[in-house]
């Protein structure tokens, strides 16, 4: 069984289908690509019904929520950081879109964004990814990630005079 279900956790558990993002994080190659492209519709859905403001709520929920999922799978699999959990960009993903509306450029630019500071982890999200373990450890290098990538496309909003969130 892959990480993705850890021994002793079905898929359909909920700390599994919330680590793994209803299943994105099972998908081969670059599972935190797909955890943040499954987070896409989710946070346009919750913006259009509730406004941009609304995901900074949603990403509060699913990063305490998902601190106690990817704990949880985390355990369950024996790694420290299961590549198959991406509840983590999921939260970080839907703070980057919380600056712009749900608009196919900001999307874009939120995602591409969220992506490169994610992967480049600058300080404090690489330092975050070392230092603080278990759940926590997960969710937090995403954190720091999804505030850098909603710091640029802010920025990038404004010098383009688009809308802001």
């Amino acid at each position: 069984m892959s990480d993705a279900a850890p021994s002793g956790t079905a898929w359909f558990h909920p700390a599994t289908l919330i680590a793994t993002w209803f299943g994105s994080g099972l998908l081969p190659w670059f599972p935190g690509t797909w955890g943040s492209l499954a987070a896409l519709p989710f946070a346009w859905t919750i913006a259009w019904l509730f406004g941009s403001r609304a995901l900074l709520i949603a990403a509060a929920l699913v990063f305490v929520i998902g601190w106690w999922a990817a704990r949880r799978a985390a355990r369950a699999s024996g790694a420290e950081d299961p590549g198959s959990v991406v509840v983590d960009e999921v939260a970080g993903q839907w703070l980057a879109l919380a600056v712009t509306p749900p608009d196919a450029l900001g999307y874009l630019a939120g995602f591409l964004l969220f992506r490169l500071f994610d992967i480049l982890k600058p300080w404090p999200a690489g330092w975050l990814d070392r230092h603080v373990g278990g759940g926590l450890g997960i969710m937090a290098d995403d954190i720091a990630a999804g505030f850098y990538a909603a710091a640029a496309l802010l920025l990038l909003l404004l010098v383009l005079g688009r809308p802001i969130g």
